[in-house]
């Protein structure tokens, strides 16, 4: 039964021709991605900087092309710690030249307890980068911790997910596979 519904999801998922039409999708979210919000017309996305890995200054145009997983974290949320490894596992299956998981720390977090954060939970495949005074994260209305945000090749917001989710369930991947299907 579980993989009928699956299929029921992937296949009226990968039929939506505009991803943003969110009536189409209510029925279809299950377990934690019925938690997505996905709006019913795209929001604007952010031209706001952050720091990226190596020290450089990024904004989200950086990603454009492709459908970004953008999730906000720190070093002190443990709801981060258990989402994290998902969320790598979603980068090893479906990130490249059209998808790519970038993990923003929000706030103060240093390098080093980033790296250890990411070394305890086995994660080496998400980026460090940081938005140390949260100024992306106010741009994209993030209150609380973990935040997800999905944006569009074009950076618009599609959907966000706030909490922790499994982003490397079956249900979430039919709807990675079905965005990646209406491009």
């Amino acid at each position: 039964m579980r993989n009928i519904v699956f299929a029921a999801l992937y296949t009226a998922l990968a039929g939506l021709a505009n991803p943003a039409v969110a009536q189409d999708l209510d029925g279809l979210r299950t377990g934690d991605m019925r938690k997505l919000i996905v709006h019913s017309e795209l929001a604007r996305g952010s031209d706001v900087e952050f720091t990226g890995e190596d020290g450089s200054t990024m904004t989200m145009a950086d990603y454009e092309g492709k459908w970004v997983v953008l999730n906000f974290w720190a070093t002190w949320c443990a709801p981060c710690r258990v989402e994290m490894p998902h969320l790598s596992q979603l980068q090893t299956d479906f990130g490249g030249d059209d998808f790519e998981v970038v993990t923003i720390a929000t706030g103060r977090n240093q390098p080093q307890a980033m790296q250890a954060f990411l070394d305890e939970i086995g994660v080496d495949n998400l980026p460090l980068h940081t938005d140390p005074r949260q100024a992306l994260a106010r741009d994209f209305g993030v209150l609380g911790l973990p935040v997800t945000v999905i944006l569009t090749p074009d950076g618009q917001e599609f959907a966000r997910l706030q909490g922790e989710a499994d982003w490397s369930a079956p249900e979430a991947y039919a709807v990675f596979e079905a965005l990646l299907a209406s491009d």
